[in-house]
């Protein structure tokens, strides 16, 4: 019997993941409906252009998942989440992430990376600030892809990476 309870709760968990992900996908149906936004190839934007919605989405990501650990103060959530959005950290993530991209992903991160940007970089390197911005022209790529589980995937994998390296420093 108790696990006949079990395996209904985990029915009633997936349904659950399932509505919310189609509460997200309607949720950004909404957005093109609504303003009646046409379907444009991803690879046609230019990779600062992608490297802006990126930049978005990425901490759109960030601060869902960091306001979902739990209610704080205003100000401890900027700063978990500015820690996360910084050039320095995403360059960081991106190198973790290197071996998991496909070609396709690769190509777009790189042309993110390369492309010539007239901000300068406040508190990193050129090459980390470039590195960021490769990462943010990948999110946005496959944001407007609509490939959100593989986005989701991504910065998943790259902050547990950075999670787990922050818990080794601290037991040294």
């Amino acid at each position: 019997m108790e696990e006949s309870i079990k395996n209904e709760q985990c029915l009633d968990d997936s349904i659950i993941m399932d509505s919310k992900e189609d509460t997200v996908l309607d949720f950004i149906e909404q957005i093109k409906r609504q303003f009646q936004l046409k379907q444009a190839e991803a690879v046609s934007y230019s990779p600062l252009v992608l490297a802006y919605l990126g930049d978005c989405v990425y901490e759109m990501v960030l601060r869902t998942v960091i306001v979902c650990h739990g209610n704080t103060s205003v100000n401890q959530l900027n700063k978990k989440t500015s820690y996360f959005a910084k050039a320095t950290t995403q360059s960081q993530i991106i190198k973790h992430l290197m071996n998991e991209l496909t070609e396709e992903e690769m190509r777009i991160f790189k042309r993110g990376r390369n492309a010539k940007s007239v901000t300068i970089a406040k508190h990193a390197s050129m090459t980390e600030y470039r590195m960021a911005t490769g990462l943010e022209a990948l999110v946005g790529y496959l944001y407007l892809n609509g490939q959100y589980e593989r986005l989701v995937a991504l910065i998943k994998s790259g902050i547990q990476h950075l999670e787990d390296a922050q818990d080794k420093e601290r037991l040294l």
